[in-house]
């Protein structure tokens, strides 16, 4: 989370923060293109939602399901992720309480997306190597379950930092202007060994979880047809989870080389702390469209019109035709 609102601070010896001064141009070309950059993907996550809410032959299936849960999620994080930016520069120091909001659901949504890249590949994985119990195992009901398991897992990390900080700050510190900084809002030790803890194992499981399913799929492949679609787009699926796993984990290995690179070029700080926001809270981003929003004929086809504004037209596309996996033997 440092980089979420490391725009504007830097640590200064003594635990004190300073602020070095951007030009009033850059800051107000970064803060637009912040902005700009917030308003592109909303409009096309918001499209999505809609088309997803307009046909119930998506509500109706498990992996929309959980496809659109991903794409509301992005939303929220770009959404909270921004305001921290732009707040940092307005107002540099904001009420304890409301950063604490702000913070803790940034925090919930940054930790929500991989676990719910682990179900979506066990959804993949499921409807290629079992497709004869798929509709037994993959329930509306038990897919909605399990985002609400991934909603209590990802809500445990920034519950604990409050009641961690409840007990060792006093009272009238949730009175006070801070800089709005996770590091700065929670700053007793065991709140970063204790992340570290979660982190590692939230991250160590999703990463089997995607290991695991690949290469089941990829059994599932040499054992059917070279020519069975199905079971290339849902390898080629799992690969993209992976890819955007990847992109999770820069929000852990980042901030290390961040440092590194400010120690190096001080003079470029503010610089480098804004093209390591957009890398990684933005352009992650971008993935969630590409893997089900273009790569999904079905979905494509009412998107698009959505997206262009065709909606005149959209009532009336015909969804394509349910194909049935074959069992893999």
């Amino acid at each position: 989370m440092e980089l979420l609102t490391g725009n504007g601070s830097s640590m200064q010896p003594g635990g004190a923060v300073g602020f070095p001064k951007d030009s009033f141009t850059n800051a107000m070309t970064k803060n637009i293109v912040a902005m700009l950059v917030w308003l592109v993907l909303n409009v096309i996550n918001g499209t999505m939602v809609y088309t997803f809410m307009k046909h119930r032959v998506f509500y109706e299936d498990p992996r929309y399901i959980m496809f659109i849960c991903m794409v509301v999620n992005d939303a929220m994080q770009l959404s909270l992720v921004t305001t921290l930016y732009v707040v940092s520069y307005i107002f540099r120091q904001i009420h304890a309480s409301v950063c604490c909001i702000l913070v803790m659901t940034a925090v919930l949504t940054t930790r929500s997306t991989p676990l719910i890249l682990a179900g979506m590949s066990v959804e993949r994985y499921l409807s290629i190597c079992y497709p004869m119990h798929y509709g037994h195992i993959c329930t509306v009901r038990r897919t909605f379950l399990l985002i609400w398991v991934i909603l209590l897992l990802t809500a445990a990390p920034p519950l604990t930092d409050l009641f961690i900080t409840l007990a060792k700050e006093p009272p009238e510190f949730f009175s006070s202007s801070v800089f709005c900084d996770h590091s700065l809002l929670f700053r007793d030790r065991s709140v970063y060994y204790k992340n570290c803890v979660f982190d590692g194992s939230y991250l160590s499981f999703v990463a089997l979880t995607l290991l695991y399913t690949y290469c089941k799929i990829m059994m599932a492949a040499q054992a059917a047809s070279t020519t069975l679609a199905s079971v290339k787009r849902a390898r080629n699926t799992v690969l993209l989870h992976g890819a955007q796993l990847m992109l999770c984990l820069l929000a852990f290995v980042v901030p290390s080389l961040q440092a590194s690179l400010i120690t190096q070029f001080p003079h470029l700080s503010l610089e480098i702390r804004y093209v390591f926001f957009l890398l990684v809270y933005i352009i992650p981003r971008f993935l969630s469209p590409i893997i089900y929003g273009f790569r999904d004929e079905n979905f494509r086809r009412y998107w698009i019109r959505y997206l262009t504004c065709r909606t005149g037209r959209a009532g009336r596309v015909r969804p394509l035709p349910i194909k049935v996996t074959p069992k893999v033997k």
